[in-house]
C-alpha cells in the first residue's frame, strides 16, 4: 500500500471518529449549550460539499468519510436547533437513558467546569462560597 493511500485512510478515520464522542455526548446529556451554531451550519455545509465534489469524481475515498462526517455533524446540528423537548424524544428513541449530574443548590445538576487540579474542581456551579 502507497503511503499516500495509507495518510488518506488515516486522515478519513480521524474525520469520521471525530464527530462521534460529540454526537454521542448530546445524546447521553441532551445538553447542546456549548455547541456553536454557526460553526456546525458550515461544517454540515463543508462535509455537502466535499461529498459532492467526490460524487461528481466518482470517487468513494472521498464521498464515504465526507458523507458519515455529513450525517454525524447534521444530527448535532439537528439536535442544536431543536426544542429541549424533541431533543428528549430523539434521544428516547435511540434507547439512551439521561446521563444526570450530581446536583447542586439552584444550578439543575450543572458541576463547575474547572479542570480536575483546580479547588473548585466537582462542586456545584451554583455554590457561592466558590466563586
Amino acid at each position: 500500500m502507497e503511503l499516500s493511500t495509507m495518510l488518506g485512510i488515516a486522515a478519513a478515520v480521524c474525520s469520521t471518529a471525530s464527530f462521534a464522542p460529540q454526537a454521542w455526548r448530546v445524546i447521553r446529556t441532551r445538553d447542546t449549550e456549548a455547541i456553536s451554531k454557526r460553526m456546525y451550519l458550515i461544517t454540515v455545509i463543508g462535509f455537502a460539499l466535499w461529498t459532492a465534489y467526490g460524487a461528481t469524481l466518482r470517487q468513494w475515498p472521498l464521498i464515504v468519510p465526507n458523507a458519515i462526517c455529513l450525517g454525524l455533524s447534521a444530527f448535532i446540528l439537528a439536535m442544536k436547533i431543536l426544542p429541549r423537548r424533541q431533543v428528549e424524544q430523539v434521544a428516547e428513541t435511540l434507547g439512551v437513558e439521561p446521563e444526570r449530574e450530581a446536583a447542586g443548590p439552584g444550578d439543575g445538576g450543572r458541576l463547575s467546569p474547572c479542570p480536575p487540579s483546580s479547588p473548585r474542581a466537582g462542586r456545584p456551579a451554583g455554590d457561592r462560597a466558590w466563586r
